[in-house]
């Protein structure tokens, strides 16, 4: 009698588990991702030009020369790492990038920064490679004039084949041309 017990004991455990994982996984849906993914897009060359990054938040923090210190490539965004993909060949700052899908850093000085276009993709934000960098291309830098909660990158002024990408963070803007080639 005791070993039927045990047998619809565990029976019914096992028939109750799927409800009970369902419960765990819709609770866990409901609560907000604090670095939550986002997209800039642009066509150029009547080709798209897509970024895919995950947007962290100041939450209080110093971030350039605290959270993101100076002179160490950052991830440029949080999580899976920052994705370039191109179906046109570009011109970014000086550097030639084929048609493709890149991960882009950044180098961030307190004077200077720099766009990291790297061959390698699919990775974790901080995994970086240095010898499977494309290109590194220097950026303008500018001040915003209240500080930006949430970082972004997007395409702005854009014209005919050519756009800007902006990264904005805290009281940082920074900038590179883009051009279709």
């Amino acid at each position: 009698m005791k070993i039927l017990a045990s047998v619809l004991t565990i029976a019914a455990s096992v028939a109750l588990l799927p409800a009970g994982l369902a419960q765990m996984s819709s609770g866990a849906a409901k609560k907000p991702m604090l670095s939550p993914p986002a997209k800039a897009s642009v066509e150029l060359g009547g080709k798209p030009v897509t970024i895919d990054y995950n947007t962290p938040s100041m939450r209080g923090r110093k971030i350039f020369g605290g959270l993101v210190p100076y002179d160490k490539v950052w991830r440029t965004g949080a999580n899976p790492a920052t994705t370039l993909k191109t179906a046109v060949d570009l011109k970014i700052g000086a550097a030639t990038v084929p048609a493709g899908t890149y991960t882009l850093y950044t180098l961030p000085s307190e004077t200077t920064w720099k766009l990291i276009v790297n061959k390698q993709t699919g990775q974790w934000g901080t995994v970086y490679n240095e010898s499977q960098d494309l290109a590194r291309v220097d950026m303008q830098k500018g001040t915003l004039p209240q500080p930006q909660e949430k970082m972004s990158i997007s395409f702005e002024k854009t014209h005919g084949n050519q756009t800007q990408l902006h990264v904005r963070w805290d009281t940082t803007d920074v900038w590179v041309p883009v051009v279709a080639q």
